[in-house]
C-alpha cells in the first residue's frame, strides 16, 4: 500500500507454505483480501510475491498468468516486488544452507531471475501506479563456507558474469516494454557478501565493472552509460535483521551505501533475536536454554558473538553458521552479547530472556521519514511455523499487527 507519495508498504509472502502455484496462488487468496479489507479497504495493496522456481515455470503460462492479473485487478492488488531468493523448498522440510542452490554461479538461478523479470514487467504493466519500478530479492551470490579462500574470486566472477547476463534482460524490457526492474541483493550472514564493506567493495570492485563491461560491448554504448544502466538495475536489499545480526549501524550503512552509488532497492523490515551475556558464564544457563528452544532444523540461525574487545583494533565478530554450532561456546568468558538471525515478529521488543533487534527497525524508519531510503517496504517474517508455540497467534492478526505497527512507526 501506498504510505506516501515516494513510499510503498508491503509484506512478503514467503510467511505462507506453498511451492506449487495452485499452493501459493490459494495463501494468496485466502490471507491477502481479508488483510486488504482490514488495511486500506479503500486503496489499492500490495503483494510481495515468493515465488519458487517451481511455482514461477506454471505462472509464466500465459493462461495462469492472465488469471493472476485478473484476480488481482478484480481485488484492487497490485504486485512490484518478488522474493527470487529461495529457489527452491521454504517450508516444512529442511532448509538450511540449501536456501543458496541454485546459486549465481549456475544458469539454474539466471534463468529463474530472468523468469520472475519477465512475470514482474507483466505484472507492472496492470498496476494502479504506471510509474513504480519492481524489484526482485536475489542471493548474496553463494554461500561462502561452500567455498575456499582460493575459490572466493572465482565465484564471485562466475556469479558476475551470470548477473551481468540477467541485467541485460532487464535492460531490454525497460527499453521494450518501458518498466525498470532491479535485481535486489541480499546480503546475509555468511553469505559472499554479509556486512557493509565487503558489499560495498563487491559492487564496486567487482561487480559493476563487470556488468559495465559487459553491457558497453552487448549495447555498444559508452562506459558512462553502461555503468548507469548497470547502478539503476543491480541494487541492494537491505534486510534489517541480516545487518542487525552483523552489528552494522543503520544510519552509517545507508550512509556508506549512498556515497559509493549503491541504491536501497528495498528495505525488508524484520527482527533478530539478541542477549546480552551476564559477566559470569556461570549465569548464562537460562540464556542457553532460551537460545536452545530455537535450535530448530528447518532454516539456518548463524551467531555472530560480540567479545568484550569489540572496537579495537585487533578484535573481530565471531560467526557460527548455526544455533546447534554456536551453544556450545556460549559460556566463553569474552562474549558479551550474542545474535541470531531469526526472523521474530517485528512488533515484539523482547521474547523472554531475549530480546529483538527491533531498535535498528526504528532507526531505518526514522531515517525513511525525512529523505525516503527506498520506495519499498516490505515486512519479511516467515519463521512463523517454527516459532514456539507460546510466541504464536493467528496469522493473519500477526500480519496485520506487524503492519500496523511500521504503519503507526512511519506516521
Amino acid at each position: 500500500m501506498q504510505t506516501s507519495d515516494n513510499t510503498h508498504l508491503t509484506y512478503c509472502t514467503n510467511i505462507h507454505a506453498g511451492e506449487t502455484w495452485p499452493e501459493v496462488f490459494q495463501s494468496l487468496k485466502a490471507y491477502v483480501p481479508p488483510l486488504k479489507q482490514r488495511l486500506c479497504p479503500r486503496q489499492p495493496f500490495g503483494i510481495g510475491l515468493r515465488l519458487s522456481d517451481q511455482a514461477s515455470r506454471i505462472l509464466a503460462e500465459p493462461e495462469n498468468l492472465l488469471q493472476f492479473k485478473n484476480w488481482l485487478t478484480g481485488n484492487g492488488l497490485y504486485v512490484a516486488l518478488i522474493n527470487g531468493f529461495p529457489y527452491g523448498g521454504f517450508h516444512g522440510q529442511r532448509v538450511k544452507d540449501d536456501v543458496h542452490r541454485p546459486d549465481w554461479t549456475t544458469p539454474q538461478r539466471r534463468d529463474y531471475t530472468i523468469r520472475l523479470a519477465q512475470i514482474l514487467t507483466e505484472l507492472l504493466a496492470i498496476s494502479p501506479f504506471p510509474d513504480l519500478e519492481g524489484g526482485i530479492s536475489t542471493s548474496p551470490i553463494s554461500y561462502r563456507p561452500w567455498h575456499t579462500a582460493e575459490q572466493a574470486g572465482p565465484v564471485l566472477e562466475s556469479g558476475c558474469l551470470h548477473l551481468a547476463e540477467t541485467v541485460a534482460e532487464l535492460v531490454r524490457i525497460s527499453m521494450e516494454k518501458g518498466k525498470t526492474i532491479h535485481l535486489d541483493i541480499e546480503p546475509e550472514p555468511d553469505g559472499m557478501i554479509d556486512h557493509v564493506q565487503d558489499t560495498i567493495d563487491f559492487f564496486n570492485h567487482k561487480l559493476i565493472p563487470t556488468v559495465t563491461g559487459y553491457l558497453a560491448g552487448k549495447l555498444s554504448v559508452g562506459k558512462e552509460e553502461a555503468e548507469n544502466l548497470a547502478r539503476t538495475h543491480l541494487q541492494l536489499c537491505y534486510d534489517v535483521c541480516h545487518f542487525a545480526v552483523m552489528y552494522e549501524d543503520p544510519a552509517a550503512a545507508i550512509k556508506a551505501f549512498g556515497e559509493n552509488g549503491i541504491a536501497i532497492g528495498r528495505v525488508q523490515i524484520s527482527a533478530a533475536l539478541k542477549a546480552d551475556l551476564p559477566e559470569n558464564p556461570a549465569h548464562r544457563k537460562p540464556l542457553a536454554e532460551a537460545f536452545q528452544n530455537l535450535a530448530e532444523s528447518t532454516y539456518l540461525h548463524q551467531v555472530t558473538v560480540r567479545n568484550s574487545e569489540f572496537g579495537t583494533l585487533n578484535s573481530e565478530l565471531k560467526q557460527y553458521r548455526d544455533l546447534p554450532d554456536a551453544l556450545p561456546h556460549i559460556h566463553d568468558s569474552n562474549a558479551t552479547e550474542w545474535r541470531t538471525h531469526f526472523h521474530v515478529p517485528v512488533f515484539a521488543e523482547s521474547y523472554g530472556l531475549l530480546q529483538s533487534t527491533q531498535d535498528d527497525i526504528l532507526k531505518i524508519v526514522s531515517l525513511q521519514k525525512p529523505k525516503p531510503v527506498t520506495r519499498h517496504l516490505e515486512v519479511e517474517t516467515y519463521t512463523w511455523e517454527v516459532l514456539p508455540e507460546e510466541l504464536k497467534t493467528s496469522l493473519l492478526d500477526s500480519i496485520e499487527r506487524e503492519m500496523r505497527w511500521v504503519l503507526a512507526k512511519l506516521a
